[in-house]
């Protein structure tokens, strides 16, 4: 009689032990001795508690004997997800952090990223950059690529191939006077634009999506940009760029766009702010820009290592926060140079303490907080939380099972610690050797299963 009230889902797999998430009202939420079942779509079937364990199974159909017990020191916690990340700039991390942006952007960034009409290049920077983010826990990444519509495909396809949830985005920019050969014309730019949207749409990956992509203003004519708002309006995308990173760019977007009341001005002149908007950095916003971000559900992603490694400036967190803005953590490869959220969280927190320093009134932000920025809070940010972010029924299982005490990772462990000391542990001294499955839509996605052509 049981089976006629059974769910039709099936289960294919089931865990028990401690799962740590955030929700939209608690930053940091523990479930200790919890089951967690997993259909075959790669969805959250179900959460309940252990001792709830026979009757679980008799209601979803799975054998007790079948769940993955996790260890002491072990925990789940959601994916990790990076807002704003260059692929395409991944060869070079870790170097040339010797000059400001606009400088640096001539110096280093676009000769580099022109070789990526090269496909055989783009295909081993992009294959690396993959497979270490996903090592490094990021179940979701926010792509910039290059403008060449070719070698964005093949990001897009490399994504799809090693089960990374991406928004992929080429690159588009009409305006460039000190590298004259890495640009578009505005037609060009707008007509690949179409062509890379059409074309990985029509892949139909699974957790591979288009964003439109001008890269910042100063390197996009009014014209352009225009036609990005609405090619992103007429099919429902994605927008990511860049905004008020460092002062000279907020000077420079001044003389270019005088119309303009400010730089976030532009970008809502040209429709290019919108609920699916991300936008990163963002240093310098007044409190009227970050008003304008909230009306319009745009979201912002604080790259602290690229702000402070090319001494951008300084966001403070707490006032974006304080006015309800959308707000993920980014990478930002390479002006990060790191390619790990963790790092992420750590210079997140780093930078909130200088803040204080400088003013002892500043409201120092938490790790837990931190850790919500770096799931639940990037997939907002991303509009993907009705799919990702936490550990809800019904949203696929981005997940990355993590073992404190992990042979030869660098966390030593002196006494028996509680879940919360476990995660600020992992958070600030951890890195992936303690990670020790990386899950995507239900699938065990480290280590890597090799594409075959």
């Amino acid at each position: 009689m049981a089976n006629s009230d059974r769910p039709t889902t099936v289960i294919a797999d089931v865990y028990r032990g401690t799962f740590i998430h955030s929700t939209q009202t608690t930053a940091v939420q523990i479930l200790e001795d919890a089951l967690l079942g997993v259909d075959t779509q790669g969805k959250i079937a179900f959460i309940g508690k252990g001792k709830e364990l026979d009757k679980l199974s008799q209601t979803f159909g799975f054998s007790p004997s079948a769940v993955t017990q996790l260890k002491q020191y072990e925990f789940f916690m959601p994916g990790m997800v990076d807002t704003h990340i260059h692929a395409s700039q991944y060869s070079y991390a870790g170097t040339a952090l010797d000059m400001p942006l606009l400088q640096w952007l001539n110096t280093y960034t676009f000769p580099v990223e022109s070789r990526f009409k090269d496909l055989e290049f783009a295909k081993g920077v992009y294959t690396h950059v993959v497979k270490r983010t996903l090592r490094n826990g990021t179940t979701t990444a926010c792509y910039f690529a290059t403008i060449h519509t070719d070698a964005s495909l093949l990001l897009g396809q490399i994504a799809n191939d090693f089960g990374q949830r991406a928004l992929v985005g080429k690159v588009c920019m009409d305006r460039n006077n000190s590298v004259k050969h890495y640009k578009e014309t505005s037609q060009e730019s707008q007509e690949e634009t179409c062509r890379f949207i059409a074309e990985l749409l029509n892949k139909k990956y699974p957790l591979v999506k288009p964003v439109v992509t001008p890269r910042f203003a100063p390197s996009c004519t009014g014209a352009l940009l225009g036609q990005l708002g609405a090619i992103a309006k007429n099919n429902h995308l994605h927008i990511q760029s860049h905004i008020s990173e460092n002062t000279e760019e907020v000077k420079l977007v001044k003389e270019l766009f005088p119309e303009s009341e400010s730089y976030t001005d532009v970008y809502h002149k040209y429709n290019l702010l919108t609920d699916k908007t991300v936008m990163a950095h963002g240093c310098y916003l007044s409190d009227k820009e970050l008003d304008l971000f909230r009306e319009t559900g745009a979201s912002l992603s604080h790259c602290p290592n690229s702000n402070i490694s090319l001494c951008s400036g300084m966001l403070n967190i707490r006032n974006v926060l304080n006015h309800k803005v959308k707000l993920g953590l980014g990478t930002d490869v390479a002006g990060g140079y790191s390619a790990s959220m963790l790092d992420a969280v750590r210079r997140a927190l780093d930078t909130s303490k200088v803040l204080t320093i400088q003013d002892p009134d500043h409201d120092t932000l938490t790790f837990e907080e931190v850790f919500r920025l770096a799931t639940l809070g990037g997939s907002q940010a991303l509009s993907l939380d009705d799919q990702t972010g936490n550990f809800e029924v019904g949203k696929d299982f981005d997940a990355l099972r993590v073992d404190v005490a992990a042979p030869g990772a660098p966390i030593d462990l002196i006494q028996n610690e509680d879940p919360k000391i476990l995660l600020e542990k992992f958070l600030n001294l951890g890195d992936d050797r303690n990670i020790v499955e990386v899950f995507v839509a239900g699938r065990n996605v480290v280590p890597f299963t090799e594409p075959t052509d």
